[in-house]
């Protein structure tokens, strides 16, 4: 993305700082502290990259308000108390100034029932289609090529990128933003086998999307057998992840790409899930706990755990079985060899 910013101007952005050094080039660039030259910006986010700082040629430097130095020539020092977050309120800021810009309304090529309520601040790009009943809300915007089918409640300040379809009766609610190729609402994987044969179990209830929750491209979210799906506030979903019926998700959980979760499980607020993770059906996740990546989850687990491994169990116990199944080519040279000397005894 292009931008241009003086230094007058990233000050303002970022609010209460220290600011040590001056300089009149315009910054316009983001690099590594090891990667970074003249007019861009960068951060140090981690303090085990600290002895980068001193050989970088940024020209401006996000740091930590405790971090010692002094800038070069032609070069400025921002002293704040999270230069990461820093630099996510800048990103931010470039964003929003990059997004393509549009006027409210409803392109001529999109399809949309008589019966849609929409906002006169929102915008329905390029072959939309949005199916009777819905509801459309303040400033939401949906980009070319998604499906709304009926009944859809759509809240204030939504994103939809190109692709998205939500299904019928499903409710999204304000500030979301849906990623290409999301899809809300799909049907739920039940089957009933009788008499040799699988039938499928009608999946009648519905996806529930609270505010400010982010949902990465290519991920689903099956609608609910009955009653609801639901996606708790400020939770934030990656690329390529699948949640199945009548899974409840709490307040502010991470749930990183390719993690897949069984129907009726419980996530409770502020779960942090690793990649590639997989969650067995009809258990409670404990609020605050950790899932490490690529882990299986078969049982309960308490609030506040941190657990890796299939079946998972503590962190502290998966390192421990790791280290020892490392050691295990050398203990079965060694009963071979035990195995020997008795045979030979014989």
């Amino acid at each position: 993305m292009e931008f241009s910013y003086k230094i007058d101007e990233l000050i303002s952005i970022l609010g209460e700082s220290n600011v040590e050094g001056s300089t009149n080039n315009k910054i316009t660039g983001i690099a590594s502290l090891k990667n970074a030259g003249s007019c861009d910006i960068s951060f140090l986010g981690n303090m085990k990259y600290s002895k980068d700082v001193s050989n970088c040629k940024a020209t401006v430097l996000l740091l930590p308000l405790n971090f010692e130095g002094q800038p070069k020539d032609n070069q400025v020092y921002i002293r704040i108390s999270s230069p990461s977050y820093a630099l996510t309120l800048i990103c931010g800021h470039i964003e929003k100034h990059n997004l393509k810009k549009y006027s409210p309304g409803i392109h001529p090529t999109a399809v949309v029932d008589n019966s849609v309520i929409i906002d006169k601040t929102a915008y329905i790009g390029p072959l939309c289609v949005i199916e009777e009943g819905t509801k459309i809300g303040a400033n939401t915007y949906l980009d070319a090529q998604i499906y709304i089918g009926k009944n859809v409640e759509i809240g204030d300040d939504c994103r939809l990128s190109a692709h998205v379809n939500i299904s019928s009766y499903n409710k999204i609610g304000n500030r979301v933003h849906l990623h290409a190729g999301v899809v809300i609402g799909s049907d739920g994987y039940g089957y009933e086998f009788i008499d040799g044969k699988h039938f499928k179990s009608p999946q009648i209830g519905k996806v529930v999307v609270e505010d400010d929750v982010e949902i990465g491209a290519n991920t689903t979210i099956d609608r609910a057998r009955f009653s609801e799906t639901r996606i708790g506030q400020g939770t934030k979903i990656d690329n390529l992840v699948q949640i199945a019926h009548n899974v409840v998700i709490g307040k502010n959980c991470l749930i990183v790409s390719q993690t897949g979760i069984s129907g009726s499980s419980i996530l409770e607020d502020n779960i942090i899930i690793g990649g590639q993770a997989g969650i067995a059906g009809h258990i409670t996740i404990g609020e605050g706990s950790k899932i490490g990546g690529q882990s299986g989850v078969t049982n309960n687990i308490p609030s506040k755990s941190y657990v890796n491994g299939t079946p998972a169990c503590s962190h502290y116990k998966s390192q421990k079985i790791i280290s020892l199944s490392r050691r295990l080519p050398d203990l079965f040279k060694r009963v071979k060899i035990l195995e020997e000397f008795s045979s030979e005894a014989d």
